[in-house]
């Protein structure tokens, strides 16, 4: 599918250092977007940076830790210093950190808030100006936010990360009451099994091995099948809004 409405697309992609991230940012820079790659590993994000550059597209490497305001301050200024407002935001940085919440794990309910919402939160307040500033100039402007099915799909020992996921379906439901109105659309992804480097965060051997097995059973999609949702997502008509996607491994009940 071509996505030549990107080639006038200004984008923000956060978590761009793996993953579905990762798969965003090339497809995005591929269909003309400039796009700037925000995560905390340096050398991931100079390394797509380079390749991107390479393909002929545009693209900025920024380093960010979405848990530091300061860290995010910096980001902005970078991101509006190289490529000036932006009217594509993917809030797609995360991380899933399954336990028993009975192990009271404070360090990674901490993490996971801070991370899958507060980040979120960091990113809409940093962008929010640029985005209504495009929409009220009539041009396209989208925030797109990565969820989960564990936002309304209930998986034991994942109450934390399943109640972050909650949370960003939630606002996304909430900003576009806000920003619908000034023609900023605001989407909410939510993937099912999908092969990223999260199961890697994972540190309870049981848990790491129980979504083994589902990924055994059950072919995932791959990083690459998320991004092509977001693209078509944020390349339909500027008064169509897909507000609430959920994509599924066929295998997947």
């Amino acid at each position: 599918m071509s996505y030549a409405a990107l080639a006038t697309r200004t984008a923000v992609v956060t978590g761009a250092a793996s993953g579905i991230g990762e798969a965003t940012a090339r497809l995005l820079a591929a269909g003309g977007a400039r796009v700037a790659l925000l995560a905390r590993r340096t050398d991931r994000l100079d390394a797509l940076a380079a390749e991107i550059v390479a393909a002929g597209g545009q693209a900025l490497a920024v380093t960010t830790d979405l848990t530091d305001q300061a860290s995010v301050d910096a980001a902005v200024k970078t991101v509006h210093d190289a490529y000036g407002a932006v009217d594509l935001v993917v809030n797609n940085a995360g991380v899933m950190l399954p336990n028993p919440l009975a192990d009271g794990r404070l360090d990674e309910w901490t993490r996971m808030i801070d991370t899958n919402l507060t980040g979120v939160l960091r990113i809409v307040r940093a962008f929010t100006a640029d985005l209504t500033a495009a929409g009220d100039e009539g041009r396209t402007a989208d925030l797109v936010n990565i969820s989960s099915i564990a936002s309304h799909i209930v998986f034991p020992d994942y109450a934390v990360y399943g109640a972050t996921k909650a949370a960003v379906t939630q606002l996304s439901n909430a900003l576009r009451t806000e920003l619908g109105p000034r023609d900023v659309r605001v989407s909410a992804i939510e993937p099912g099994l999908t092969a990223t480097e999260l199961d890697t965060h994972i540190d309870n051997p049981a848990l790491r091995e129980q979504l083994g097995g589902m990924f055994a059973a059950i072919p995932p999609m791959s990083a690459e099948d998320i991004a092509d949702l977001i693209a078509y997502t944020v390349t339909r008509p500027r008064h169509v809004n897909l507000r609430h996607l959920v994509a599924l491994p066929t295998r997947q009940a």
